[in-house]
């Protein structure tokens, strides 16, 4: 099965993020302008911590918080889960499922070099499915001899 390294490679490094000062209103306008459920949270190059819309949605709306006055820092979750670049497709959707979470950070020799979601991962198993059966049709026809 594929890496998340190869994943990455694939996908792209592109990570947004924002510092925790900012309000949940910019995050919210990053989010929406990248189509990213998730930011990270960077202050001095350092991740402190994710911020997801669920977390806008639970943190702000449903306590009658404004997005424009709360700040990222408030709401944010510090304790970040992260996978290795080198560990297995199979491992990261196993971390997500049982964490319940939909993003995770990836690095390779202590670097951030990328962010994975949910779909991402589910997205690249279905291909990885999709080509394995492709090879498996082509060995038992012959190959169209």
């Amino acid at each position: 099965m594929i890496t998340v390294r190869e994943m990455i490679r694939k996908k792209g490094e592109q990570v947004w993020s924002v510092s925790s000062n900012a309000t949940v209103f910019d995050a919210l306008k990053l989010m929406a302008e990248t189509n990213a459920g998730a930011v990270l949270v960077i202050n001095d190059g350092k991740v402190v911590g994710i911020l997801s819309e669920r977390d806008c949605v639970r943190k702000v709306d449903l306590q009658g918080r404004a997005s424009q006055n709360a700040k990222v820092a408030e709401i944010m979750t510090t304790k970040v889960l992260y996978v290795e670049a080198s560990q297995s497709l199979e491992e990261c959707v196993a971390i997500m499922i049982d964490k319940n979470i939909r993003h995770l950070p990836v690095y390779e020799d202590g670097k951030l070099i990328g962010i994975i979601s949910v779909r991402d991962a589910l997205k690249e198993m279905v291909d990885y499915q999709k080509f394995m059966i492709s090879q498996l049709e082509h060995y038992i026809t012959g190959g169209g001899r």
